[in-house]
């Protein structure tokens, strides 16, 4: 599976980003997705899952009530919807791809290449 984000930029506190990693490949509907971010200088973090088929979700606390994650199967893309954005949600956002639920970064076997957020103050 090759993963593609897009959809980051600049936005002020309070406004709104939708992310969207487009998936190449048949089997898409066969992996749960996950949205993960990286600060400058620390540990890539859990932002928000969604299973395969049921898309039952699942968010850091950070975010919860704020951002939604979502997928279309007939599309093979995957959605990261967020609202009320902090500066504290700046950082490199990546897509990942894992055949089980979870919020774990060494189960995700795919990655895509990341899309900047910067959320001014």
């Amino acid at each position: 599976v090759q993963l593609q984000a897009s959809g980051g930029g600049l936005a002020q506190a309070g406004g709104s980003l939708r992310l969207s990693c487009a998936a190449s490949g048949r089997t898409f509907s066969s992996y749960s997705m996950g949205w993960f971010r990286q600060a400058p200088g620390k540990e890539r973090d859990f932002v928000a899952a969604i299973s395969r088929t049921l898309g039952s979700t699942y968010y850091a606390d950070s975010v919860k009530g704020r951002f939604t994650i979502s997928r279309d199967n007939a599309k093979n893309t995957v959605y990261l919807q967020m609202n009320s954005l902090k500066p504290e949600d700046t950082g490199v956002y990546y897509c990942a791809a894992t055949p089980v639920f979870s919020t774990v970064v060494r189960r995700y076997d795919y990655w895509g290449q990341g899309t900047q957020v910067t959320v001014s103050s």
